[in-house]
């Protein structure tokens, strides 16, 4: 029966990660070759200020943004990976105390790590904006 269960998970996971690969992969369009400058143009006169464009930011504090926004990403994603597929070993434990906490634990970590990314993304945007590092 539990082996019978497994097998349906794998396969609906795969199939998932199949359509997210699907999904998840750009492709290369060229029907519209400015899409911002379009957006942006549509979005004048709404208050929205994202469309300004800054030249960049080619400083040491513009690195450090970019860079600790994409590990948030990354470290964001697979906490959240992490948090279904405890929910997954929490479910298929069948009621077993090693799986139970096993499951347990990997949400328990995954949240950490979220909330440890959150207050690294906090603590460096307070200390870019208050040491004016360039």
């Amino acid at each position: 029966m539990i082996k019978k269960l497994l097998t349906k998970m794998n396969l609906a996971a795969s199939a998932l990660l199949l359509i997210a690969g699907f999904v998840a992969v750009p492709v290369a369009v060229t029907a519209q070759s400015n899409i911002q400058e379009n957006v942006c143009k549509g979005l004048q006169g709404t208050g929205v200020d994202s469309c300004e464009d800054d030249g960049g930011d080619a400083s040491f504090a513009g690195l450090a943004k970019k860079i600790i926004n994409i590990f948030s990403i990354v470290v964001g994603s697979v906490s959240v990976i992490m948090i279904i597929v405890g929910g997954f070993r929490y479910v298929i434990s069948g009621g077993d105390s090693n799986g139970v906490s096993g499951a347990k634990n990997t949400i328990m970590y995954a949240i950490i790590g979220l909330v440890i990314v959150l207050f690294a993304q906090i603590i460096v945007k307070f200390v870019l904006t208050n040491t004016k590092v360039n």
